[in-house]
């Protein structure tokens, strides 16, 4: 195991403390390739689990989710979902801040939702797809109205960011991405930057929609039972925070970073789960219009921030996945504007971006449809 894996009698007295009785680990397994441990417990006692996860802080060579502020914000999460009786995601079992250490409940035997998604298919997989959705809608639903409450106990563990702001904008080198696509004779147009204005607007201000998220929200973070009633847990809140709340539901219509293509929304409508669930408590999302909006520019934000990647993916060798996953990326935004009649000029630019691509990338110019739902990119 890594240096930085957290030493066992410091985890056994973070437990011992919580429980008020002494807690042996027996066995500890560290699951690759995430900094976290399932720690086995020796001969547990009435009222204390068989195992905990102990997550911790990692090491990343290029800088990647090493911020200390990454462990603050997932324990300052995970209270505050707690207060609220959320009970869709694990519990917060203790933590020593630092150390940048959290030991959190086992949600074992459930796996990431990508393991059965892989192995057995969309289809197979509806049931989990659709708990995602709905957890998400959950989730909204219970913590809209509540940012005060979750900053005053986030602000208890020094300043975080905030993500409308973060989120809101098209990415830090789009003043790069820009001009290089209108060299291409790519520009984008002035109706289109009315309707990009338009979406960084929708996402900056997004009250009534403002809700929370976990910051990742993705099938990877969702653990499911297999062969059960499908249910689920969100995990990971490194990243947690207030956003629109449609932020949480882009993964229904736009492709990860795992994918190259996503649910056929016209054949498995993950969207109205999100949706029923989210109106419990924002009737808002009832609204065709402003529903449509939201989900549009959520969507086209995702895509618009993927293209700042163009660079790097017109440099690499043909063949390379990601270039087809970009393609694909910029293509189902610009549907699902156009599903919900929505962004019609920045929809339009975001095509003819697509379809400059496929042509610049002849490798990356493939049919999406004679692809299943949730093809990984490799």
């Amino acid at each position: 195991m890594p240096a930085s894996t957290p030493a066992v009698p410091e985890v056994e007295k973070l437990l011992s403390a919580r429980f008020g009785v002494p807690v042996a680990i027996a066995t500890v397994e560290h699951q690759q390739p995430w900094a976290v441990l399932r720690a086995i417990l020796a001969d547990p006692a009435p009222g204390l689990p068989a195992s905990v996860v102990v997550k911790w802080l990692r090491e990343h060579p290029n800088d990647v989710r090493t911020d200390p502020r990454q462990v603050s914000t997932e324990q300052a999460a995970l209270e505050f979902l707690a207060e609220l009786g959320f009970g869709l995601v694990p519990s917060l079992l203790a933590s020593d801040l630092a150390a940048r250490v959290l030991v959190l409940e086992d949600l074992a035997p459930r796996v990431p939702l990508p393991e059965p998604l892989l192995r057995d298919g969309m289809k197979s997989t509806l049931g989990g797809l659709t708990a995602f959705a709905r957890a998400l809608g959950e989730l909204c639903a219970v913590t809209a109205g509540h940012e005060k409450r979750y900053v005053g106990r986030r602000a208890v563990f020094g300043p975080a960011e905030r993500l409308v702001d973060r989120w809101e904008s098209l990415g830090p080198v789009w003043k790069e991405t820009g001009p290089l696509l209108a060299s291409l004779g790519f520009g984008v147009p002035l109706a289109a930057e009315r309707d990009l204005a338009l979406v960084r607007t929708t996402l900056a201000e997004p009250a009534p929609f403002l809700a929370f998220t976990n910051g990742d929200p993705e099938p990877n973070n969702f653990l499911v039972h297999e062969g059960a009633e499908p249910s689920g847990r969100i995990i990971d809140f490194e990243f947690a925070g207030y956003v629109h709340a449609l932020f949480n539901a882009a993964w229904i219509h736009v492709p990860g970073p795992a994918w190259i293509t996503v649910a056929d929304p016209a054949e498995y409508d993950l969207e109205d789960a999100f949706r029923l669930a989210l109106c419990a408590a924002v009737p808002e999302a009832a609204d065709d219009r402003l529903f449509g909006l939201g989900m549009s520019a959520a969507c086209v934000a995702r895509a618009v921030r993927r293209l700042n990647r163009f660079r790097l993916l017109d440099s690499r060798a043909p063949g390379d996945n990601s270039r087809v996953q970009m393609v694909a990326t910029l293509e189902s935004a610009a549907d699902i504007a156009e599903h919900h009649r929505c962004l019609p000029d920045l929809r339009g630019w975001v095509r003819d971006v697509a379809g400059m691509l496929r042509r610049r990338w002849p490798d990356a110019d493939v049919d999406f449809a004679s692809m299943p739902a949730y093809t990984p990119r490799g």
